[in-house]
């Protein structure tokens, strides 16, 4: 399974937000900004405070998707 981080930064859009907003909000590094945004693994306690920020759960900001190679 992959992480995909569409949902999240879609929902930025909706509430006017930026990326570093977001950041600063949550009290999260810019380093885990830049790993979501190539849909790489972040840990929970960081998801946590980004939906405490924009009060979502963790199927708001994120899904689940199968393994490219499974795809086949």
């Amino acid at each position: 399974m992959r992480v995909c981080y569409n949902k999240l930064w879609k929902l930025l859009i909706d509430k006017g937000m930026y990326r570093t907003d977001l950041a600063h909000e949550a009290g999260i590094t810019t380093n885990v900004m830049a790993h979501m945004g190539k849909n790489e693994d972040v840990r929970v306690s960081s998801l946590v405070k980004i939906c405490a920020v924009l009060g979502c759960t963790f199927d708001d900001i994120m899904e689940l998707l199968p393994d490219e190679e499974s795809e086949v």
